[in-house]
């Protein structure tokens, strides 16, 4: 499972990187809802950090919160698979 994971976030972060670079070339960008996506499928990791050292969606607030939003629902989840596994 945590191979899988890495995979996920490694990719989840190269696109958040190729996206950047869409953007400053003025060019057609990945959509919110695949960053999102990917983010959720367990990318979390590899999206924060391509956030930070990409400085890409960093100063969009509604990014942000759907962002949250996901780490929120992930960590439930995980609280709960713990508590009752």
């Amino acid at each position: 499972m945590i191979y899988i994971l890495l995979i996920i976030s490694l990719a989840t972060f190269i696109i958040f990187g190729w996206d950047k670079r869409l953007s400053i070339k003025h060019k057609r960008r990945i959509p919110e809802t695949t960053l999102l996506g990917l983010t959720f499928l367990g990318g979390t990791v590899g999206a924060i950090l391509g956030m930070l050292v990409f400085r890409h969606k960093i100063s969009k607030k509604s990014f942000l919160l759907k962002m949250g939003g996901i780490i929120l629902i992930q960590a439930i989840c995980i609280y709960f698979l713990e508590k009752y596994s």
